[in-house]
This record gives structure tokens, C-alpha cells and sequence, in this order.
């Protein structure tokens, strides 16, 4: 074996050598950065460094043909994963050219490092100990953007930025290789340019979340910047005042799935090279793709997603009724569009009635879910444990072939966002309404929390969740996304992010650290917008274009915080200094330091008592430039040059 490994290594340098000889020279990668995992170290002479070297001689002979492809050489402990990404409007020599560079670099810039990642403009090279296949990984981030401001009205730009970026996640995840372009008009003269892209081998999901990550972060960090960056193991995104990107030109890997270390080498009659340089760079490449089979089995690639929950066969030991498929098909008519009452990231809701004559709302979990399992066993293991009125109560659930569906009581006034967001619902809900549902909510969270057997974390509160019973009290629903938490622990991380954009914390959506916090600054964000009417990912000032937060702050700090109000509220009438309270309260909640949120028992006392007093909120994240401490910040120069940047943050308070 080591001698076929040292063959390997010797063919590694090789045809890396042919490879140089024959390329064209004119396109020349752009180096961006780099990030090494220092936990462990390799040896040079060892087996990991043969199999590494031999990973990256694959990695370079298929960068011609394929703008992505992993593979892993080599047996555990010592077995090397690598994989590569162009982006998908550079040429195939600019590809190949960037990933032999990277492949380079990577190992000067980190010497006998078991882990990293290289960025290009125009590439991504990473490699590890581990397998890091069909992974959404975000961490760790790397955040670059410009020193210079644009001249014209920021908040306007942003905004653009924001629909743009948005498009842009879209347009991606429904592309083939999760890739996309364009650009919109700020000025009659001026255009913004936008990239956004994600490794193919994560699902258009995991893509989503990812990007969205990323554009959080774009839009809480870059304001009226001229351009910006944030790469991220998974993905990337980029904005500037200029294109540069490429009209995206037809290539083999265009027309063909991603590449991966179990499939053929694609055919190149289609190259417009030269008979002899083809023979010199495909004979080497067939020699080691006959070794790679003789030397390494076929990874599994697909691998279980960990979970710290039970497994399916344990989920019928809670207390909780398990139905029979055929009952609720029956229930709901089989399922018709007559009974739909919506669609959730995970499945479809249906509207049943028993044969008791009792009402359900049925979750039909969807089969392409990849994560669709794990979120059945938060729901089931969760719910069936928690008993609160301002919780949606879990009546039971069915398992049965494919099918994953969860049982609820029925709700009939849906969600608050049907209510709060329309023009002429919204009038329905006086502040007497609104100020109920608020507290309801407090106390729902609370529950969930501090006062139920488990402490959970929802991770997903917004108005689409909250619903609506006959007296319009609210109930908190759809747990799939929960965190059980054991009492002692305080916080947690993870590489999954989940949730939606506009509604999470900061710490979370960048770097994947939650916590009861993480509630708290949902909770601000979703009292804001019960008191405003507005939603937070699309409310628009119309003399200055801005987001909710920033919009709320601004006028906190100026005085005029009573802008924030309904103007059906202001109509109506209702005690405006307990509408000005809970703008205070939620402003407390959406600070930018989770030190300085309260946790939600304080609220749920500031929200039931006007004497206890309020401190003082500093600014929101969506408002300010935050020092990002986990994560790599540059700035870029006029010429593109990286400067160190320290990120001063200032507090500051209303008059």
C-alpha cells in the first residue's frame, strides 16, 4: 500500500509538471485569503501528506472540465478530503489556473495544518482530516468590504443592496450549480453588481440558508459601502459599484452535474486544444483515476445529521396519540386543496375534523426534506412535553411508510401576520388586542424557557407562528426548529443555521451561537412589528429608505419614537404611553450586545408593571457597524489592497 501511495505522489508532481507546461498564462487567479484550523497538525513524510498531495493532484486534473468536484484519498485515520469551486463565469484555463495555484498556497500559507480553506476571486479550495461533503458549513466567516462610501443617499443604496442580494439567494437556489448574477440600478447612473454561490453538493435549502446568513451579515455591516464580500465555507456573496463578473459562457461542467471522485472524467473532444496537449494531460489523469480506484473504497457521502434526540422508534413511548394514516387522510380529505391552509419550510398544513367532530390542523412534513426526520422528533419530543395556553396544543402524530405528519389543535384565526400586515385586517386589532397578544407571547417564551420541564429555544418566532385562537389569544407554534437546552446550560452553536431572515439575532446568523437571547431579540423584532403594522425585512420609510430597526432607532434617539405607531392605532385612540413602553422594551430586546438584552422573565415583569424602570437601549445591529471578534474583517483600499480594520462602536442615546 505505501508503495502504491508513493507511486501515486511521484505521478502527483508529474502531471501537476505537465499540466503547468501546457496552460495558457494569461489568465492569472486573484489571491484573496486564506483560513487554517490550528487543532491538529500532520508530519511531512506521513500517510496523510501522501494522500493529501495525491488529493490535490485530482483536484487539478479535473479543474478544466468541472467548475466543482471533490474527492478523498487514502484510509482513516489518515484519509484526506478535498474539494474545489470555481465560480461559473470564469473561463476553464482561469479555473484550472486558480485551483493549481490554490492547491500551492495553500500549504505554504498552512504548513502541516489537517484543516483549511483558500479563497480566490475567482476560486475555493479547501481540504480537511474530515469529511466535509454534501455539509452546509458557515464557519468560519470571512468578511471583507470597502473604506470607501458611496456619495449618494445610503439608505437608498441599501435598500437596493438588500432587494438585489435577496434576488440574487433566489435566483441561486433555483439555478442547477447555485449560482447567480446581476445588477439594478441605485441613480439613473449607477448600478450596483451582484454575486451569489453556494457548493453544489448542499441541498438548495442548506444554499438558502447559508446565503441568507451572508446577507444578513452584508446588510448589519456594510452600510453605503462601495462594495463588500463574505465567504464562507459553503458559500459566498459579492457586491460592487462595477461589474466584475462575466457573461457566463457554456462549458462542459454547465451541462452536466456536479463531478465527485466516484464518477468518469468528462470527455474533452469538445476543448478547442491541440491533439497533442490533450493526450498529455488525459493519459496522466486515466493513470490516477485507475489508481484512486485500486487505492480508496467509495466513500459514503450522504451521511446521518446528528441530533441529541430519540430515535423514530422511541417517539411512540411519549404521551402523546399516535393516528393511523388512513384517519387523516379521511380527516382531510385526502389531503385536497380545499383543505390547505398553507405551506411551512418543512410541509403543508391541512385543515381535518375528526369523526368525533373535533377540528384538527394536520402537518404533512414533505418528503424532499432533507432534514424533514429531525424536525418530526423536535416536534413530536417537544410539543407532547409542553402544556401552556399561549402554546399551540400537539394532540398526536402518525408514522407510517414516508409519511410524517403531525396532529395539532385547531386554530381558527391562522397567524398574526394575516392580521398585523394586511391593510384593512390590521384595523381589527386595537391596541387592547395587540397589547394581549404581546404579553401572550412574553408569557409563551417565558414558558418555554424557564418554566417548563425543558428549557427550549424556539430559534424561529415571528409573526407567521403565532397563532390566532376564536378569542384571539396567541399560541405559539411550529417547533421544528427548537433547541433543547439541559437547565444548566446557558448557550450553544451550531453550523446549521435555521430561522428566518430579518428575525434573527446577530450572533446567530453570523456565527451560530444561541442562546434565550437569541428569543429575546426575535421577540423585539416581532413587538416592533405588532406595534408598527410594518414588516421587518420589508418596511420602507418613504423619505428615508431604511429598514424597521433602523428606522425605529432613529427615531428613538431623535424623539419621535410615536412615529413608529399604527396609524390605525393613532386613529383608534389607546394609551400611548403603553404603546411608547413596549417600542422602549423592544428596543431593549433587539440590542446588539446579548449582554444588554433582558432575559424574558424581565420583560414579561416590564410588560405587567409601569414603575419599574427602563434603562437606556443602544443601537440595534442592522443600524451599525458591529465588531465582528470570531470572525476575519478587512477592509479593502481604492486599489483592492487589504488593510486591518478595527471596528470603532460608539452608543449612543436618545434626547
Amino acid at each position: 500500500m505505501m508503495k502504491i501511495m508513493a507511486c501515486s505522489g511521484l505521478l502527483f508532481f508529474f502531471s501537476v509538471m505537465v499540466m503547468q507546461y501546457f496552460l495558457l498564462t494569461t489568465a492569472q487567479p486573484t489571491y484573496t485569503f486564506h483560513s487554517c484550523n490550528n487543532t491538529a497538525n500532520y508530519t511531512s513524510n506521513s500517510s496523510f501528506s501522501v494522500n493529501l498531495n495525491l488529493s490535490f493532484s485530482y483536484l487539478n486534473a479535473n479543474a478544466y472540465t468541472n467548475r466543482f468536484y471533490n474527492t478523498s484519498t487514502g484510509q482513516l485515520p489518515d484519509k484526506a478530503y478535498s474539494l474545489f469551486l470555481c465560480r461559473a463565469d470564469i473561463s476553464p484555463e482561469l479555473c484550472q489556473n486558480c485551483i493549481m495555484d490554490a492547491s500551492e498556497i495553500i500549504r505554504d500559507r498552512c504548513p502541516n495544518q489537517e484543516e483549511a480553506f483558500i479563497m480566490y476571486d475567482e476560486c475555493m479550495l479547501r481540504y480537511s482530516n474530515r469529511s466535509i461533503f454534501s455539509v452546509m458549513e458557515i464557519i468560519p466567516p470571512c468578511i471583507f468590504f470597502s473604506q470607501y462610501n458611496i456619495s449618494a443617499d445610503s439608505g437608498r443604496f441599501n435598500s437596493t443592496l438588500a432587494g438585489l442580494m435577496d434576488g440574487l439567494v433566489a435566483k441561486a437556489n433555483s439555478s442547477s450549480d447555485l449560482f447567480a448574477t446581476g445588477d439594478v440600478n441605485y441613480t439613473s447612473l449607477s448600478r450596483i453588481y451582484g454575486l451569489a454561490q453556494c457548493t453544489p453538493d448542499i441541498s438548495p435549502v442548506e444554499c438558502n440558508n447559508c446565503l441568507h446568513v451572508s446577507v444578513t451579515a452584508m446588510l448589519s455591516l456594510f452600510h453605503g459601502k462601495q462594495g463588500g464580500r463574505v465567504f464562507r465555507p459553503s458559500c459566498n456573496i459579492r457586491y460592487e459599484i462595477y461589474p466584475f463578473y462575466q457573461p457566463r459562457a457554456a462549458t462542459p461542467a454547465d451541462q452536466s452535474p456536479p463531478a465527485s471522485s466516484t464518477s468518469s472524467l468528462p470527455d474533452n473532444k469538445g476543448n478547442e486544444r491541440n491533439t497533442s496537449n490533450v493526450v498529455i494531460i488525459v493519459v496522466p489523469t486515466t493513470v490516477i483515476v485507475i489508481l484512486l480506484i485500486v487505492s480508496i473504497c467509495i466513500f459514503l457521502k450522504m451521511r446521518k445529521p446528528k441530533d441529541n434526540f430519540q430515535t423514530a422508534g422511541e417517539i411512540t413511548n411519549v404521551e402523546s396519540v399516535q393516528f393511523d394514516f388512513s384517519t387523516i387522510r379521511s380527516a382531510t380529505d385526502n389531503f385536497s386543496d380545499e383543505n390547505k391552509l398553507g405551506k411551512g419550510g418543512f410541509g403543508e398544513v391541512y385543515r381535518g375534523r375528526l369523526s368525533n367532530g373535533q377540528e384538527i390542523a394536520v402537518k404533512r412534513l414533505s418528503r424532499n426534506s432533507g432534514q424533514g426526520d429531525v424536525e418530526f422528533k423536535n416536534e413530536v419530543l417537544l410539543v407532547a412535553k409542553l402544556q401552556h395556553r399561549n402554546l399551540v396544543r400537539l394532540l398526536g402524530f402518525c408514522l407510517e411508510g414516508n409519511e410524517r405528519l403531525l396532529i395539532y389543535e385547531f386554530v381558527p384565526n391562522t397567524s398574526l401576520d394575516h392580521y398585523i400586515f394586511d391593510p384593512m385586517k390590521r384595523a381589527d386589532l386595537d391596541w387592547e388586542r395587540r397589547y394581549k397578544i404581546i404579553a401572550g407571547i412574553a408569557r409563551g417564551v417565558l414558558y418555554l424557557h424557564e418554566d417548563s420541564r425543558l428549557r427550549i429555544i424556539h430559534r424561529d418566532l415571528k409573526a407567521g407562528n403565532i397563532l390566532l385562537d376564536a378569542k384571539m389569544n396567541p399560541k405559539i407554534s411550529d417547533f421544528g426548529l427548537a433547541r433543547l437546552f439541559i437547565l444548566d446550560q446557558t448557550e450553544g452553536s451550531t453550523n446549521r443555521i435555521v430561522g428566518t431572515y430579518g428575525y434573527m439575532a446577530p450572533e446567530y446568523a453570523m456565527f451560530g451561537q444561541f442562546s434565550t437571547k437569541s428569543d429575546v431579540f426575535s421577540f423585539g423584532v416581532l413587538t416592533l412589528e405588532i406595534v408598527s403594522g410594518q414588516k421587518i425585512t420589508s418596511f420602507r420609510d418613504i423619505e428615508n429608505t431604511e429598514y424597521l430597526l433602523s428606522y425605529a432607532w432613529r427615531n428613538w434617539r431623535e424623539g419621535t419614537a410615536s412615529n413608529l405607531i399604527d396609524p390605525t392605532l393613532k386613529k383608534g385612540g389607546g394609551p400611548k404611553a403603553e404603546m411608547m413602553r413596549c417600542i422602549h422594551i423592544s428596543l431593549l430586546c433587539v440590542q446588539q450586545n446579548v449582554a444588554y438584552r433582558p432575559d424574558m422573565a424581565s420583560v414579561v415583569l416590564m410588560l405587567n408593571s409601569d414603575s419599574i424602570a427602563l434603562s437606556l437601549p443602544t443601537q440595534p445591529p442592522s443600524f451599525m457597524e458591529s465588531n465582528v471578534q470570531s470572525a476575519t474583517l478587512v477592509q479593502l483600499d481604492i486599489n483592492g489592497e487589504k488593510t486591518n480594520y478595527e471596528v470603532s462602536v460608539s452608543e449612543l442615546y436618545p434626547r
